[in-house]
């Protein structure tokens, strides 16, 4: 394992894997800690942001040319982008259930299976992880 071709890929993408390795990791946090707290509000508020940033900066990466320079996968960071202000939304205004499911979709499609889809043959992550 190195992060020698993490840090040697293009700009956009260490950005992008440290903002969701990160949000990966606050999101484990927010799952296992108590809920409505003000801890839980603030890791939340930061969780957000870096999922803005995983989001914001997969527009920049174009390593998998399926329609023009974008793949299926930018669908996701479409959905991440509407998704996530409707589930911050939806803790605002007490609808908890709502917010969780959304949280729970977020966490599970952005960061677990995207994640995971890092890992096959030729992505950077898989050099990282796996060797060249």
């Amino acid at each position: 394992m190195s992060l020698l071709p993490l840090l040697e890929a293009a700009p956009a993408i260490p950005l992008h894997a440290f903002a969701a390795m990160g949000a990966f990791v606050l999101g484990l946090v927010q799952f296992a800690a108590p809920k409505g707290t003000l801890p839980h509000r603030t890791v939340g508020w930061i969780w957000v942001a870096l999922m803005l940033l995983v989001a914001v900066s997969s527009f920049w990466i174009h390593t998998i040319r399926l329609v023009g320079p974008f793949s299926p996968i930018h669908l996701l960071l479409i959905l991440t982008l509407v998704v996530l202000p409707l589930a911050v939304w939806r803790a605002h205004t007490h609808r908890v259930a709502d917010h969780r499911r959304m949280m729970i979709f977020l966490f599970a499609g952005a960061l677990v299976i995207a994640g995971v889809l890092t890992l096959l043959p030729g992505r950077v992550m898989h050099h990282v992880i796996f060797g060249a």
